[in-house]
């Protein structure tokens, strides 16, 4: 039985990693280009966050966005940025759903997290400069 995905399923998970390494370089952007960092940091004490911690934030995001694109540990920089976000997520979550809305919403957030999530199982698709291990996991249930 042969386990390797097909040509279109790795073009379409490397399609998923590039655009989800693009989205996390457009959220750090946005700490940097539109609220600035220390105005970033600013809203994190103004939460009850130490305000330092934008800066580490914004370079995770930065540097994960980037080894996204590129497909450098993929998988493993997938999962490791899920805390970010599912941080911006309880933040966000009083605000409603709409990430719109006044304060932003949840949906952005959450959205991120799954697709994270989506590329950590998949893997790290067609054209990745350095790949990670891969990943099995046989489930109790076939939920074919």
């Amino acid at each position: 039985m042969n386990t390797s995905p097909s040509d279109s399923t790795r073009l379409g998970i490397a399609l998923l990693r590039v655009s989800l390494g693009t989205m996390w370089i457009s959220h750090a952007l946005l700490k940097l280009l539109v609220f600035s960092l220390p105005g970033t940091a600013a809203y994190f004490s103004s939460i009850g966050f130490p305000g330092w911690l934008a800066y580490p934030v914004f370079a995770a995001e930065i540097a994960g966005g980037a080894a996204l694109v590129l497909g450098v540990y993929a998988r493993q920089v997938a999962l490791g940025l899920v805390p970010i976000m599912a941080v911006a997520a309880w933040v966000h979550a009083p605000n409603g759903w709409v990430h719109t809305s006044a304060g932003g919403g949840w949906e952005y957030p959450a959205f991120l997290i799954a697709a994270s999530l989506a590329l950590w199982l998949l893997g790290d698709g067609a054209a990745a400069v350095r790949r990670s291990t891969r990943f099995t996991w046989t489930p109790a249930l076939d939920l074919r």
